[in-house]
C-alpha cells in the first residue's frame, strides 16, 4: 500500500481580494486567503478522505503560517514543506470585476524561494510513494528551474510506475503559449489523465474545432488514457478508455471564482482514484459549484455534501 493517494507540489500563495465594486488602485481594504492550485486539489481530496501530500519551499513567518494552518487544517500532509528564514511569500491580487469590467489578477511572485527550486529540493522517495502525482502548468510556467523540476517529477513518477495527472491551466500572464507547449507537450507521453480546457487546447496545442472535437483530438493525438476538457458553462467533455461523453454545466450565482477549477479537478480525480473518471466528473461538477458559492481558494466540502448536493434548503 502506498503512503498517499495523491501527492503534488507548487508555490504557496496568499490571495488579497478587492471588495466588489472597487479597484485595486482605490481600495481601502483587502480580504486575505491562502491559495495555490496544487494545494487546493490536495485539500479538497483530503476532505474526501483521500491521503494527500503537498510540498513547497517557502519562508517562515506569519503569512506562511496562515497558509500552513489552512491546508493542514483539512488534513493535507505538509511534512514535505521546506521553510527557510527570510525571503517572501508569493502574493496575488484579485479584482473580482462586475460586467462590463472583467475580473483581473495582478501577480506579485518575483524573488520567492520557490522560484529557484531544483529536483534536489524534495524527497522523491517519500513524495512518489503515491498512486498519483498531480502537476500543473502554473508551476512549470514560473521559471526555468520550476519547469525543469516539473519535468523531472513527471519522468521520475513514470519510471516508478506512478500515474501522472496534468492540468494545463494555462496562464498568459505567466508564460507565452509557445513556451507552454514546448514544456508540457513532452510530458503528455507519460500522462495518464489530462485536464485541458477547450481554450487551452486551442492556445497551447493548436487544436481546432468545438469542445468535443478538441477533447477527442487531444486524446487521439497524444494517445492518452483520459482527457477532460472544460468549456465554461458550455459543458465538460470526456474522451478516453471509458468512452466519450458530454456533461451539462449548471450556471449558478458566483460569489467567488478562484479555486473552482481546482475543485473540479479534485472531484474528478476522486473518481479517477476509483477507476471511474466519468463518475469523477459528476463529483467535480458538484465540488466546483460549492467553490463558486463561498469565499476562498480552498473549497470546504464533506463526503456527505458530495453525495447529497441536491437541495438549497436547510439540511436538518
Amino acid at each position: 500500500m502506498t503512503t498517499y493517494d495523491l501527492s503534488t507540489f507548487g508555490e504557496a500563495q496568499i490571495r488579497l481580494t478587492v471588495p466588489k465594486g472597487e479597484r485595486l488602485a482605490t481600495a481601502n481594504q483587502l480580504r486575505m486567503t491562502p491559495a495555490g492550485s496544487e494545494a487546493n486539489v490536495a485539500g479538497v481530496l483530503a476532505q474526501l478522505r483521500r491521503r494527500t501530500a503537498f510540498a513547497t519551499v517557502m519562508p517562515t513567518g506569519d503569512l506562511a503560517q496562515r497558509f500552513i494552518n489552512e491546508y493542514r487544517g483539512v488534513g493535507v500532509d505538509l511534512s514535505h514543506v521546506v521553510q527557510k528564514p527570510g525571503g517572501r511569500m508569493a502574493l496575488y491580487f484579485m479584482e473580482p470585476g462586475d460586467p462590463p469590467l472583467p475580473a483581473r489578477v495582478t501577480y506579485d511572485r518575483e524573488w520567492t524561494p520557490f522560484r529557484v527550486i531544483t529536483p534536489e529540493s524534495f524527497d522523491w522517495d517519500a513524495l512518489l510513494d503515491t498512486k498519483v502525482l498531480f502537476l500543473t502548468g502554473i508551476t512549470a510556467a514560473l521559471t526555468e528551474d520550476t519547469a525543469r523540476t516539473v519535468t523531472f517529477a513527471a519522468e521520475e513518477a513514470a519510471r516508478r510506475g506512478v500515474k501522472v495527472a496534468l492540468d494545463v491551466n494555462y496562464r498568459s500572464l505567466l508564460w507565452p503559449a509557445e513556451r507552454a507547449k514546448s514544456v508540457l507537450e513532452p510530458l503528455l507521453k507519460i500522462t495518464s489523465i489530462l485536464f485541458c480546457s477547450r481554450l487551452d487546447g486551442i492556445k497551447v496545442f493548436g487544436a481546432e474545432g468545438d469542445g468535443p472535437a478538441i477533447n477527442r483530438w487531444l486524446r487521439d493525438t497524444y494517445e492518452l488514457d483520459h482527457v477532460v476538457s472544460t468549456d465554461a458553462t458550455m459543458g465538460v467533455y470526456y474522451a478516453g478508455i471509458e468512452g466519450d461523453s458530454v456533461c451539462k454545466v449548471e450556471a449558478i450565482t458566483v460569489r467567488d471564482r478562484p479555486g473552482a477549477g481546482d475543485s473540479f479537478v479534485a472531484g474528478t480525480l476522486h473518481g479517477y482514484l476509483d477507476d471511474n473518471v466519468r463518475e469523477g466528473i459528476t463529483y467535480g461538477l458538484r465540488t466546483s459549484k460549492l467553490a463558486l458559492a463561498h469565499y476562498g481558494d480552498l473549497t470546504h466540502v464533506s463526503p456527505l455534501e458530495l453525495e447529497n448536493l441536491t437541495t438549497s434548503d436547510i439540511v436538518r
